[in-house]
């Protein structure tokens, strides 16, 4: 898998101009509160579930409340680290930051149940312009939009251009609210469902 040149990781220096900072900022804020989560706390919560399972091991086998007491603690425990997982995939799926935009839309459509055409290539665009895209893609799938959809992309220039087709012409706003912060730019064809087509500037 190869990484753009000028399509280098979101955590480089932000690109010039206000609203691309702006733009910028969310998803690195994103990405670095989905990895406190993964790294710190979820990790936390795990360990302390394999500690709390060590302690059940010592546990009188005639003391059934208290070996009811501990499976419950765990089991506790075990929804709060999934709870955690989903808080941290919802602010940046991890599939997204280590595979890429084609591997994280297919496992989004594959969750929705929507049918999806996807032609992304394996190369990097960068975790802004990624995390933009993904972002934009995955509120059209939420939708459940009827009939199939067509997502296709390229880098063109320094920009990650995407096209989408087969969505309602109101999906529209979810690619400008992540195109424009950037610097991006939308464009819309055909009647509805319509062709939205989308430029995210790499990080």
């Amino acid at each position: 898998m190869t990484v753009d040149p000028a399509c280098r990781d979101g955590d480089a220096v932000p690109p010039p101009g206000p609203g691309r900072v702006t733009g910028w900022s969310q998803w690195s804020q994103r990405r670095g509160l989905e990895r406190r989560l993964h790294d710190g706390a979820a990790l936390r919560v795990s360990a302390l579930a394999l500690r709390l399972g060590l302690v059940r091991c010592r546990l009188p086998e005639d003391d059934v409340e208290l070996h009811a007491a501990v499976d419950g603690m765990q089991d506790e425990l075990h929804a709060v680290l999934q709870e955690l997982r989903g808080i941290a995939a919802a602010l940046y799926p991890p599939l997204l930051d280590e595979a890429g935009l084609g591997p994280a839309l297919r496992e989004e459509a594959d969750r929705r149940g929507v049918g999806v055409t996807l032609d992304v290539p394996d190369n990097r665009f960068g975790a802004t312009a990624e995390g933009a895209a993904y972002f934009a893609v995955a509120a059209s799938l939420a939708a459940r939009p009827a009939g199939r959809i067509t997502v296709a992309a390229h880098r063109d220039g320094a920009d990650l251009l995407l096209r989408v087709h087969g969505v309602p012409r109101a999906h529209a706003a979810h690619f400008r609210e992540g195109a424009e912060p950037l610097g991006g730019s939308v464009g819309v064809g055909g009647g509805d469902p319509v062709t939205i087509t989308a430029r995210f500037p790499c990080g």
